[in-house]
């Protein structure tokens, strides 16, 4: 994933506008053969499932890496004159990086070509690239009788199963992992309403590398017990087709149910669905899965999904599995045992595996209850097989393309909610997002699939929605979460500094999240110069409540050395993302930062006219300053400007008559109503959101400032407006 990462970045920063006209002659050649390489290369790791190819990712992710930095290091020095544009230089600092990539690309090719039959027989004998499994631990649990909240769920399944439709009814279970869709399944293939009104019952699992004779054999298997068939043994000897046709024609007449477990593939359920009869007699073809588009795809209509327990019923589980049934729980222990259930967040398994805990190896005391609820993370980090293993194999079915994506949650601390505009503004500017050839898309839209794919994936979880639908507001489960801090660290692809770092640590990583309060002063020596990603939340460590009545009070710096020294550190930075601290002023040393594409910093006072040097800045957001910011003439002069979000209100001076420096921000959030000349408004076309602000001490609004005639794609238009003597303040929206 690490290597496919930084192939897309790498063919990214190659994507640029005009990057050709900055290099020369051979210079020119050799980055025509850094991206034929680094294409092929993505071809590779996206469609070829060779093992002995993962040996060569570190390799692969090393010199691409190591080739972009050289690029970027040249545009750089190119646009500040400081090298020669006649193309020696140049030449003489990519020629090593061209070779190697070239020497990686050889292995690649020489491991392919040996193994080419191999892959063609694994080919032929899977399905398409499916891959799945179903976890052989979550079926131990289906063994416990012990389960809370899933009594309104079986009703609702049992209604389907032996509802009046005649024809064959695909009846689908979605949810995320361990949340329980295996053991509700199997409460409605054993009960006993449901097990009266069909004749013969199947359950087929699906297994981490589909083979379509397996699910066959399986299902023969259940058949065999129930009604007798040809010898078990001479199945060995028959074909895939002979095996289908014995499956079709014991199914035919009696009414069945089939249970299809854990399904994970679109191209899965299109090879196994045609071995399913339909008789026109009630027959039922019950089907689980991570993914709501599976589940959609099986049977339009609404899939039933499966969501988190509610304290209530994440209690009542805690505590029968604990105490049992038929037995009291203490009372001076309901309290805290309230605040352990909730800390599981309500997914079924974490609480599985903490009761499992307070069972069998804690006493049943306060004092050792309130231990497990300080150190549940530590606990669930033990059993990695029952906990992590379990949701790690939604991770590795996704395609590379979602997977940094995914693994960028981490950026964030537990509990974070993060606005869906600030996720996809940060994977873009991360690399993370490329278009394909000859798509209409623009990178947002693209962001916004990849989005939707997490979260119909159950990965990702929309907190809050827009009234049209769209997701606001998203989170992470804190079990997942945790299972990214781990694949994080254990690909390099991000490190998350939760502690002091120390001198004998030295990370050698590209993005890092300092989630700990004295570590950006502390540690920024340690990090290292290459640094893509820095994002700092200072106020992590502190306490709920303490850190609530600091937050208007956070330390604010002016002229700090050490944080000029910080800033000054990394001149390959693309993010540079400060949670909540306001600089007294904006450091003036973060406009040297050439490469840097998104930025979020608070400051008070003004923007400088030297933002404009940040000829690559993508977003610029400096939310929190309650007061109004004035944005210098210059700011028109950034061409991948395309998010402005500021707290105040903007005030956006109209651009020059000069059309080179006209712009097309499709974003602005917070611009002063003052600004809304035509002149601005004409300059900005591709707006697509729009937020205006009018300070407090205006009553009336001249109409004709607010002539939006030319702004063709708008979709979001917001006004607030606090009148003098009006509270709360206004706010009209289109």
């Amino acid at each position: 994933m690490a290597a496919y990462t930084a192939v897309i970045s790498l063919l990214q920063t190659l994507d640029q506008p005009n990057i050709s006209e900055l290099f020369h002659d051979h210079s020119t050649e050799m980055l025509d053969s850094l991206r034929a390489t680094a294409e092929y290369f993505q071809d590779v790791l996206e469609n070829t499932g060779n093992e002995k190819i993962k040996s060569l990712e570190e390799d692969i992710r090393v010199v691409v890496s190591e080739a972009e930095d050289v690029v970027e290091m040249k545009i750089s020095e190119i646009i500040k004159e400081e090298s020669w544009t006649f193309g020696i230089l140049q030449h003489q600092d990519m020629l090593p990086v061209v070779e190697k990539m070239d020497t990686t690309k050889k292995q690649v090719m020489e491991i392919l070509s040996h193994d080419a039959d191999q892959i063609l027989e694994l080919t032929a004998d899977s399905l398409i690239g499916a891959s799945s499994m179903s976890d052989p631990m979550l079926s131990d649990h289906l063994k416990d009788d012990i389960v809370q909240g899933l009594d309104g769920h079986l009703e609702i399944i049992d209604k389907r199963l032996r509802g009046p439709t005649s024809y064959l009814d695909i009846v689908t279970i979605s949810g995320m992992g361990g949340i329980g869709k295996t053991t509700l399944a199997k409460k409605a293939y054993d009960h006993l309403p449901i097990r009266y009104h069909f004749d013969i019952f199947v359950w087929v699992t699906i297994s981490q590398e589909f083979r379509y004779r397996n699910v066959l054999l399986e299902a023969l298997h259940c058949i065999s017990k129930q009604r007798v068939i040809v010898n078990a043994k001479d199945y060995v000897k028959m074909e895939d087709n002979e095996l289908a046709d014995l499956v079709q024609k014991n199914l035919k007449g009696p009414r069945y149910l089939v249970v299809v477990d854990d399904i994970w593939s679109r191209d899965v359920w299109d090879s196994i669905s045609q071995i399913f009869p339909n008789c026109n007699n009630r027959s039922r073809v019950l089907l689980t899965t991570r993914e709501t588009e599976v589940a959609m795809y099986a049977n339009t209509s609404s899939p039933h999904k499966m969501n988190l327990l509610d304290l209530d019923n994440s209690w009542k589980l805690l505590r029968d599995k604990v105490f049992g049934l038929e037995h009291d729980h203490p009372p001076e222990l309901e309290e805290i045992g309230k605040i352990i259930a909730g800390k599981c967040q309500g997914l079924p398994l974490i609480i599985s595996v903490i009761a499992g805990h307070l069972s069998k190896t804690v006493a049943k005391t306060l004092e050792s209850w309130k231990y497990v609820a300080k150190t549940l993370s530590e606990i669930i980090a033990s059993h990695p097989n029952k906990c992590l293993g379990v949701l790690g194999l939604s991770y590795h079915h996704l395609p590379n393309r979602l997977k940094p994506c995914f693994l960028s949650m981490v950026d964030f601390p537990e509990d974070f909610q993060v606005d869906t505009w600030r996720l996809i503004q940060l994977w873009i500017a991360e690399g993370f997002i490329r278009t394909s050839s000859g798509s209409h898309e623009s990178l947002e839209e693209v962001a916004k699939h990849y989005l939707e794919d997490l979260i119909s994936r159950n990965l990702i979880m929309a907190r809050k929605k827009r009234f049209n639908g769209e997701v606001k507001v998203c989170g992470i489960h804190d079990l997942l979460r945790e299972f990214c801090l781990i694949e994080a660290e254990m690909t390099k692809f991000m490190h998350v500094v939760r502690t002091p770092l120390s001198p004998a640590q030295k990370p050698n990583f590209r993005r890092f999240s300092i989630q700990e309060y004295y570590s950006l002063e502390n540690s920024y020596k340690l990090l290292t110069p290459v640094t893509r990603s820095i994002c700092c939340f200072y106020y992590l460590n502190l306490p709920f409540e303490p850190r609530i009545k600091l937050l208007p009070i956070l330390p604010i710096y002016r002229h700090d050395p050490i944080i000029h020294g910080f800033f000054s550190c990394f001149n390959h930075l693309r993010v540079l993302a400060i949670f909540p601290v306001w600089f007294g002023s904006f450091p003036l040393v973060i406009t040297k930062l050439f490469h840097l594409r998104y930025l979020q910093v608070g400051c008070f006072g003004n923007i400088p006219e030297s933002i404009s040097e940040l000829l690559n800045l993508q977003t610029l957001i400096c939310d929190g300053n309650p007061s109004d910011i004035t944005l210098p003439r210059k700011i028109w002069m950034l061409k991948n400007l395309r998010y402005i979000r500021l707290g105040g209100a903007t005030y956006l001076p109209s651009p020059r008559i000069d059309k080179n420096l006209v712009t097309g921000m499709p974003n602005l959030e917070g611009l002063c109503y003052s600004s809304c000349t035509n002149e601005v408004i004409s300059s900005t076309p591709n707006l697509k959101r729009l937020i205006i602000r009018v300070p407090f001490w205006v009553d009336n609004i001249p109409y004709h400032l607010l002539d939006m005639w030319s702004l063709t794609k708008l979709e979001t238009f917001k006004l607030y407006w606090r009148r003098r003597f009006a509270w709360p303040m206004k706010r009209f929206v289109i």
